[in-house]
């Protein structure tokens, strides 16, 4: 190995570690699992539908990765706590926790009812923090741990009908600062990766907007839309050694989108 492939490496190898990924199997989680399992974590998706959940992992496992899959509800309590467990017992306790998985119910405000709010809050904000508290003291007694939550734009600004979906996700930040006070002092770093829009099928209703998707596209300082592999170098980063002095940061990865 050349002295720079062992600089790399040593940044950036996630060789030895542990990743559980909520949501892994399709849009940034996808490629966020992708992005850690090849730099050397073994990685453990975590997602409802079993179909894409094997597709994933086959396609790693083809590539050489070291990867399994656990079908799961994260709308339930319950449901959280048999998927952490069952996730853990497969590599052993996880190092790197990515919450990926996300709901996108956005009725017009005033027709937002208990379920809708209930639903939402569960799965986009109750799972992961249910599973911070899981796995968070375990990464703070080994003295290293990565926390990495997906959220969105609607964290910081309304538009196209932010809803239940923006609150949650602004209360997953605050999440995020939480954590890291609580377990930065221990070697534990928790961030937040910030989208701008990114044609994912969480998206799929937007999506179908021609001139929306334009727009959106305008809006950003690079000229396009997001697509799930930009994601992929910022969670490498997040995940590694390197961003050891990063944390309760939100980091946008939005094409300049949220600045311009």
């Amino acid at each position: 190995m050349n002295s720079s492939h062992a600089y790399l490496s040593g940044l950036f190898s996630l060789d030895g570690r542990v990743a559980l990924v909520t949501g892994g199997s399709s849009g940034i989680g996808r490629a966020v699992t992708g992005a850690l399992a090849r730099a050397g974590a073994r990685v453990v998706v975590v997602a409802r539908r079993p179909e894409e959940l094997a597709a994933t992992v086959e396609e790693l496992t083809g590539a050489g990765c070291r990867a399994a899959w656990v079908s799961g509800d994260l709308g339930s309590r319950e449901g959280v706590r048999a998927a952490a467990e069952e996730a853990a017992a497969v590599f052993g306790e996880p190092d790197i926790l990515v919450n990926s998985a996300g709901i996108n119910l956005r009725p017009p405000m005033a027709e937002v009812d208990e379920d809708v709010w209930d639903t939402t809050m569960a799965v986009n904000l109750e799972a992961p923090f249910l599973l911070g508290r899981r796995f968070g003291p375990g990464m703070a007694e080994r003295g290293f741990g990565r926390i990495i939550h997906i959220t969105s734009q609607q964290a910081h600004r309304a538009f196209v009908q932010s809803g239940v979906y923006g609150v949650s996700k602004g209360a997953l930040e605050s999440l995020a600062r939480s954590q890291a006070e609580a377990w930065s002092p221990y070697g534990v770093t928790v961030n937040t990766l910030v989208p701008g829009f990114v044609m994912t099928p969480l998206n799929t209703r937007l999506s179908a907007d021609p001139e929306r998707v334009a727009a959106l596209a305008a809006r950003t300082m690079t000229g396009r839309n997001g697509l799930a592999e930009d994601f992929e170098g910022a969670a490498v980063f997040l995940a590694s050694r390197a961003s050891a002095y990063v944390t309760g940061q939100s980091i946008f990865v939005d094409g300049g989108f949220s600045v311009h």
